[in-house]
Order: C-alpha cells, then structure tokens, then sequence
C-alpha cells in the first residue's frame, strides 16, 4: 500500500504508528464491488479486465458500479488470509432507483437481490475459512452522500428528503426476516 499509495500519506503519517499501543485485532473494509475480473488473453495468458470492460447488460447499481458478489467471498477471504485478524463488513449495498410508489410502498427488488447474491458469498467465505466477526448493510436509510449529495438512495428506509418522511423499504422488511433467521431467509 505505502509503495503504490504513500505520495497520497499526510506528511508525518509514520509518527501515527507510534501511538499505536496494540497491534490491530480487526479489520474493517467496505466492500462494494469488484473493480475487474482475471480472464485469459488472446495469447492464452492470464490477463486483468477492468469492469469496465465487461461488456453491454452487465448489472450495474444505479452508481454504474458492477454488481459482484464474488467480492464478498474473495475480498474477506483474501484479507483474513492476509493480514490474520478477524473482519468487519463495514459497508456493503447499492444505489438504486427507489421512490414511493401510489400504493405507498417502496419496492426495491434489485436490492434485494443483491444483497441476497452477495450475502450468499459472504457465507460460502466463511464456510470456506473467513474470519468474519461483522456485516453492516450501506445504509439504514437513505442520507447524504459525501461525494455526490442527495443524489442516490442507498438506504434500507425510504427517507423524504423534503418533509424527512421515512418509509421502510421493502428490502428493509426482508432484511429484518434475514436476521431474524439468522440468513437462513436468503
């Protein structure tokens, strides 16, 4: 990371270490996608393709980010291997067109879906030896975006952002069953 990273440090970064009483004993990431995929090349060799590049009808968030799950098998796996300290899911979700509908109901079916097809990979990682301790959804409800404003709906609740109106969602309701079951929902 310092190597490929390090010109973006604050200048006097490594005095930060210093203050360190502890080793860390858990890492947080938020995963949200991949951002490309290992496929051979022409000449037959492994080669990297950017998401880019995946092509016309790829699922994407309303974020135009790929839809893909495989990250939430790899990226904890990779890091608990890594580093040897348990995970946390800090963020993981989607941006999507949601608004109220007439019947009063927010119906959000992608997101559902997506949480569901990277909830499963979050569960085969830990089957397959990922220390995963935490998973938090992106986000309770809709809110500001730091980098693009009121702009996308992330939230599990529905927020009006002129009267402050809340109105679950109905992926929030069908996440509630899913820790309710305890995933077995999914």
């Amino acid at each position: 990371f310092i190597a490929r990273y390090g010109q973006h440090l604050p200048a006097g970064w490594e005095k930060d270490l210093e203050n360190q009483p502890e080793p860390a004993n858990l890492l947080g990431a938020n995963i949200y996608q991949s951002y490309g995929k290992m496929i051979f090349g022409d000449d037959g060799k492994p080669a990297y393709q950017p998401s880019e590049h995946y092509g016309p009808g790829f699922p994407r968030s309303n974020f135009m980010w790929p839809v893909t799950p495989g990250a939430l098998y790899w990226g904890p796996k990779f890091l608990s291997e890594r580093y040897g300290v348990p995970i946390a899911i800090t963020e993981n979700g989607m941006s999507s067109h949601d608004w109220v509908h007439s019947d009063g109901r927010v119906s959000d079916p992608a997101r559902q879906d997506y949480a569901t097809r990277y909830l499963k990979e979050l569960r085969r990682g830990i089957a397959d030896g990922a220390d995963v301790r935490a998973y938090f959804h992106w986000s309770l409800m809709d809110n500001f975006e730091w980098a693009e404003g009121y702009r996308h709906r992330f939230g599990l609740v529905h927020i009006d952002f002129q009267s402050g109106r809340r109105t679950m969602k109905e992926s929030a309701k069908w996440y509630r069953r899913v820790i309710e079951s305890n995933g077995a929902e999914l």
